[in-house]
């Protein structure tokens, strides 16, 4: 369904909306910083893995996930050929061990700034697997999962940064989350990611300077 942003024109996030099969879509466009512009590409209507949440469940949780398809190859199709269940088992050695899998997240986000959404933050997307916070287990059912283009051994792009960012801050908006955690905070022992280049800090830096941000929340956020 078509819902409009909360962001202050201000962020320079505009909504531009349009019809895609199944009903309307929307793409946001982040401002342009250190010569980026980046518009958020919207390909839920080619990505089927995904379902409803349980009756009544709120989203709380924010996971910050990493991934490189190739491992450690930035900037080529695996990612979204992953979501989207094309994967190629030939394209690549690694691929042929993961291209059965039926995972995705709600949004990735390149190295570039690049933001693709796979699954309206409404549905449940299947990306934390096996998973607990908070004595919860199944972190899908309440959590929005973020993939940042990116692996354990280098440090992330500041753009990336900054769009992680203006995506919490929205998300804020809409519902209330509780806390931001990575996907090895909720799977410890079987997932590392984000990785320890991830800055954690930066993040919340760069949170904490929006003056507006609980003005602007949704009234249950929690942080």
């Amino acid at each position: 369904m078509a819902r409009d942003s909360l962001i202050p024109a201000r962020w320079g996030l505009q909504i531009v909306k349009f019809f895609a099969a199944g009903g309307a879509r929307s793409a946001w466009r982040f401002p342009a910083d250190g010569g980026h512009n980046a518009r958020m590409k919207d390909l839920t209507p080619f990505c089927c893995n995904h379902d409803e949440r349980p009756p009544d469940e709120a989203v709380r949780l924010i996971v910050i996930h990493a991934i490189s398809l190739p491992p450690d190859d930035f900037g080529g199709p695996g990612v979204e050929q992953l979501f989207t269940n094309t994967l190629d088992p030939e394209a690549h050695p690694y691929y042929a061990t993961i291209h059965h899998l039926r995972v995705s997240a709600h949004y990735f986000i390149r190295r570039d700034g690049e933001t693709i959404c796979f699954v309206d933050p409404e549905r449940r997307a299947w990306h934390a697997g096996v998973s607990c916070w908070n004595g919860r287990e199944r972190c899908n059912d309440f959590s929005i999962g973020i993939e940042l283009e990116g692996c354990d051994t280098m440090p992330f792009e500041p753009v990336q940064y900054e769009r992680l960012a203006a995506l919490v801050v929205e998300l804020k908006r809409r519902y209330p989350i509780e806390a931001v955690v990575g996907h090895a905070d909720i799977a410890p022992g079987r997932k590392t990611d984000p990785g320890p280049f991830f800055d954690w800090d930066r993040l919340f830096s760069l949170l904490s300077r929006r003056n507006d941000i609980r003005a602007g929340a949704h009234p249950d956020v929690k942080f």
